[in-house]
């Protein structure tokens, strides 16, 4: 029970920890509150590491932020890949290129009588529906994997789920 307690109070510092180490590296730009030290090159040289911006802040924060961003862009391919099938292939019909389906708010999708509209290329139709569906089922998971490494690491940086495991002997 101390090892959860302790989890989680560690854990939960965890965030504001990250911020304060990236504000105080930018206070360290400005020495008594001054822009101009920073500007004439006049601070010590591990100022410009970037050590609590980066290191200390922001990459503690990553693994939630990639997970976000994870969501995001999973997100757009699931939509991009949605447009795509619902508006069907371009192909070349007896009127020329163009979208053949583009007005059929996805109807052609279940009616394959429908498909021998695209006589080029060969079978495009059957080959965006696999295509498009495989993307969204593919972006889909990974949109509901992502959601929950989120759920997972929020609930263990704020509720304090983290679990420190003390090992007897080792101080």
């Amino acid at each position: 029970m101390g090892s959860r307690k302790c989890g989680s109070c560690l854990s939960s510092l965890l965030i504001p920890l990250a911020l304060w180490s990236i504000i105080v590296n930018i206070l360290l730009y400005f020495p008594n509150g001054q822009a101009s030290y920073a500007s004439s090159n006049k601070l010590t040289n591990y100022v410009w590491y970037f050590e609590g911006i980066c290191f200390s802040g922001i990459m503690t924060l990553l693994s939630m932020i990639f997970s976000a961003l994870g969501i995001a862009f999973s997100g757009y391919c699931l939509v991009i890949s949605a447009l795509g099938l619902l508006q069907g292939p371009y192909c070349r019909t007896l009127d020329g290129w163009e979208y053949a389906f583009e007005g059929t708010a996805g109807r052609f999708l279940t009616d394959s009588r429908e498909w021998i509209q695209c006589l080029e290329p060969a079978h495009v139709v059957e080959w965006n529906i696999i295509l498009f569906s495989i993307l969204i089922a593919l972006s889909g998971l990974q949109v509901v994997v992502c959601l929950i490494r989120v759920a997972i690491q929020l609930s263990k940086t704020l509720c304090g789920t983290y679990s420190v495991i003390i090992q007897p002997g080792i101080i």
